[in-house]
């Protein structure tokens, strides 16, 4: 299979290039050339076998596809549990059970293990450039840490993270490399895009993508919604639906992916914080990039969601037909904690703020009618709620349990370069 930019003026990539490449040359991302058939699949034993199966139409022919099965189990080697809600058919799926507890272990982990494979025997090592509102630089950070001949330099906002996100973020040393930027997550990621896009600075350094713009993230994420729609499927009998927290799309495009291949999904709703241009838009208004808020749940601080180009791609451009699929609700900072605070307080419940700000989507769904009782939802639960003590411990009136993966990495000293949010600054870094 090959791949091909949103944007239509790069030549087609095979997987393995997209992947090195993690942005198309023209600037777009890449999407498949044609989407796989739509097929009935097979409930794995495990998440990695339930992958492999998933991602083979997309392997098909290339030089990684007889390593498949292996990328799979190495990066797969935690549960996701989808867990009951206290209130009627209503789930959580639970997808902090990773090195660094949040989602974006799945994908780093598989783009690291992928990417390994590829750079083996190459003279100069490549360079991976990410951007992040706060796990996507510590889950990259943790896949790469010790991978040879793979660099890491991790771009984030100064300030906008939480305080064990930061610390995460700057913590492994070694052949990873933090840069707090004294500007927004938007800030952040126009300044890698840039790099990317940079061929004389290519020439010199080689570069590749590790954000949710990576072929090589996207893809492994269709599994978890893929194992858990299937496993619920054999379980109950019905489709399930999702409410997904989302800030620069991916993790809700991944599912939007995995449904389009077959996976039996249901509805699927975007949960976003105060930053509102994917509700603005899917409630009828332009699309119009604004700059970003810092809220309570500041990995979705995004104000230019870059898998919007993706989601454009699946549906030919055709705005009416998007907006009729999918509905987007944005939460502010007080329904978050409200959220936390009574859902702690009725159900023995704890959510980190971005889980809370879907769970308080899928509340109002309820409330409205609009999801029918005998209709079964699931929350995508992005991230352990002891990433977000701050916000979460004076709400719960208790400490929150820190899971033993991310209390070893809380051990260990961090230091984090301070970045201008200047180009040529970030440029001049990448070439010492």
């Amino acid at each position: 299979m090959n791949f091909i930019s949103t944007r239509n003026a790069s030549p087609p990539a095979t997987l393995s290039q997209a992947i090195a490449a993690g942005l198309a040359p023209d600037g777009g991302l890449y999407v498949p050339e044609t989407m796989p058939v739509a097929r009935t699949l097979r409930l794995g034993d495990t998440l990695a076998a339930t992958a492999n199966e998933l991602l083979q139409p997309f392997f098909a022919d290339d030089a990684l596809a007889a390593e498949l099965s292996t990328i799979c189990n190495e990066a797969f080697d935690f549960p996701v549990p989808l867990q009951a809600l206290a209130t009627r058919n209503d789930h959580v799926l639970e997808l902090f059970h990773g090195p660094t507890a949040a989602f974006k272990d799945f994908g780093a982990r598989f783009l690291a293990a992928s990417l390994s494979r590829l750079r083996a025997g190459q003279e100069r090592p490549l360079t991976i450039v990410v951007a992040t509102s706060g796990d996507t630089g510590a889950a990259v950070a943790a896949a790469f840490h010790n991978q040879p001949n793979l660099q890491v330099v991790v771009l984030y906002p100064d300030g906008r993270v939480s305080p064990r996100q930061a610390h995460q973020l700057g913590c492994l040393g070694g052949n990873i490399r933090a840069l707090r930027v004294s500007g927004s997550f938007d800030d952040c990621q126009a300044m890698a895009k840039q790099a990317l896009n940079d061929s004389d600075l290519q020439a010199q350094v080689p570069l590749s993508s590790a954000n949710s713009i990576s072929l090589g993230r996207l893809l492994p994420q269709m599994s978890y919604y893929a194992h858990a729609a299937l496993s619920h499927q054999a379980a109950h009998g019905s489709l399930l639906n999702f409410v997904i927290p989302t800030g620069n799309l991916g993790n809700a495009m991944a599912a939007v992916l995995a449904r389009a291949l077959g996976v039996p999904l249901g509805r699927i709703v975007l949960a976003t914080n105060a930053n509102r241009v994917l509700p603005d838009y899917f409630n009828g208004g332009e699309y119009k990039p604004k700059a970003s808020l810092a809220t309570l749940a500041n990995a979705m601080d995004v104000g230019a969601p870059s898998n919007f180009e993706r989601l454009r791609w699946l549906y030919r451009g055709n705005d009416a037909a998007l907006r009729d699929a999918f509905t987007s609700q944005a939460v502010d900072d007080a329904s978050i904690r409200q959220t936390i605070a009574h859902r702690h307080g009725e159900y023995d419940e704890v959510f980190c703020p971005h889980t809370a700000t879907a769970v308080h989507v899928l509340e109002q769904l309820r409330a409205s009618g609009s999801a029918a009782s005998d209709q079964h939802w699931a929350v995508a639960a992005t991230a352990h709620p002891a990433k977000f003590e701050s916000v979460v411990e004076p709400l719960i009136g208790r400490e929150v349990e820190v899971p033993p993966a991310l209390a070893e990495l809380l051990k260990r000293p961090a230091h984090a370069e301070p970045c201008a949010p200047d180009y040529a600054v970030l440029r001049e870094k990448l070439l010492r």
